[in-house]
């Protein structure tokens, strides 16, 4: 029988909901509350009640007005909604754990009761209150660049481990700084506040990307061309479409792909300060597209023109660090993969052998994709032993990452060979991909 003093537990169905479990993932605690009362009849009154807030205070998260952002408050909402903590990014609340395996105090030994008493709480506003006090404080650039370094190291994180374990931070700091943007400040230090909020909406975007959650990623994408829009930053909203449109190559809409691609183009080259490594990864980003559409003149076109490009780049030239990962080995491992979505193995294969002796190791997730492309036309060439072999590379680098396009790529090539099973080489492999990734080898039929 549960404690009478404890407050019930919200109904399986709504924390087992997919709507329930983004919106805790991202704590949008608008969208929490609205299910809370909707799903599970807990009135506001009763949510402020419970977690420790004022119905004002509730009424006002729930209209969009205000956001929760101190994990103090976070937890309270956790635990007086019974909302498990790792569904909120925290550690297991105590409540979650079974009584019987909760162990037994121990019995306090007897101290001297010191004359010194325990010192008060502190009088003042809400903890709410005092950031709010401190998001007013003058903001300067080398704060701005402050968030740019997070930035560099969420993007660099995201290459090693992939996003999954990162995007709550991510999407907290977009919030934060979404918060920073209603106060007036100095034209250049807004400016740079709207730069930031832009690149951590895509970073944001990119992630549910690569989780394959295609409506959240193209959510936070429109999002990102809207702030950088506000600076009319034509480079960083091209890019923004190149994105776009590499995830329509993804969701199997080549003619999408190609008309983001092309509106990225438009803004690139509207902007006089475009630099031709820009230009060249909007090039290349177009072969993709039209080696989706299986049109073999155009794609070899826009190759010509992104290697033609690239020719033209200068160590002096101002390019944006967005753009920094765009090196020549990335040149040309892909239009290795351009050649391969063509069909064209016998010029894809060598390509993206040197692409992958030279490129950075760092880069767990990307090389783990150039190996499965390599793999996928090495079989394609009937090279089973070389496909096999390549393929278990790539899974040294996707057990490290947390991936689900990684894993998609898995289960194409899993898929793949099914021709050839019961060969030798190809049962080597599938063990490997077994004991490396059980969790993506479960969801592959026999």
């Amino acid at each position: 029988m549960p404690d009478a003093d404890q407050p019930p537990e919200l109904p399986a169905r709504l924390l087992t909901d997919p709507e329930m479990i983004e919106a805790c993932q991202v704590r949008d605690f608008a969208r929490v509350f609205r299910l809370v009362k909707v799903r599970a009849g807990i009135y506001p009154s009763v949510i402020a009640r419970r977690c420790e807030l004022t119905p004002s205070r509730v009424g006002e998260v729930m209209g969009g007005k205000r956001q929760l952002l101190h994990m103090d408050v976070i937890e309270r909402i956790a635990d007086g909604l019974r909302i498990p903590g790792g569904m909120l990014g925290l550690a297991r609340r105590s409540w979650e754990t079974p009584q019987a395996l909760v162990a037994a105090p121990r019995e306090p030994s007897v101290v001297a009761r010191s004359t010194k008493s325990a010192p008060a709480a502190l009088p003042g506003p809400e903890v709410d209150g005092i950031l709010a006090l401190t998001a007013r404080t003058r903001l300067s650039a080398a704060t701005v660049e402050a968030f740019r370094s997070s930035i560099e190291d969420y993007w660099r994180r995201d290459d090693q481990h992939g996003g999954e374990a990162l995007r709550p931070a991510v999407v907290g700091q977009l919030r934060h700084v979404a918060t920073l943007l209603k106060e007036n400040r100095p034209p250049s230090v807004q400016n740079g506040l709207y730069g930031v909020a832009a690149e951590l909406a895509r970073l944001t975007g990119w992630m549910y990307f690569d989780s394959r959650q295609y409506h959240q990623a193209r959510a936070y994408f429109t999002e990102a061309l809207q702030l950088a829009r506000q600076i009319d930053d034509r480079q960083f909203m091209a890019n923004v479409l190149a994105c776009m449109s590499l995830q329509a190559t993804y969701q199997d809409q080549p003619a999408d792909s190609l008309a983001l691609v092309s509106a990225a183009q438009d803004q690139a080259r509207s902007d006089s300060g475009a630099t031709p490594r820009v230009l060249s990864m909007l090039s290349m980003r177009e072969a993709f597209a039209h080696a989706s559409l299986g049109s073999r003149s155009s794609t070899h076109r826009a190759l010509a023109e992104a290697h033609r490009q690239f020719g033209q780049v200068q160590v002096s030239d101002p390019d944006p660090s967005w753009v920094s990962y765009f090196d020549e080995p990335k040149l040309v491992v892909d239009t290795g993969i351009a050649h391969g979505r063509l069909g064209e193995a016998a010029t894809a294969e060598p390509l993206i052998v040197d692409a992958l002796r030279r490129e950075r190791h760092t880069n767990q997730r990307g090389r783990a994709f150039h190996f499965f492309w390599l793999a996928r036309i090495q079989l394609d060439q009937g090279k089973l032993d070389q496909a096999c072999r390549t393929a278990t590379q790539a899974l040294e680098s996707a057990a490290a990452v947390a991936s689900e396009r990684v894993a998609g790529h898995l289960r194409e090539f899993y898929a793949q060979l099914t021709p050839y099973r019961n060969e030798p080489v190809a049962l080597v492999f599938e063990a490997r991909l077994r004991e490396l990734l059980p969790l993506v080898s479960g969801t592959l039929r026999p």
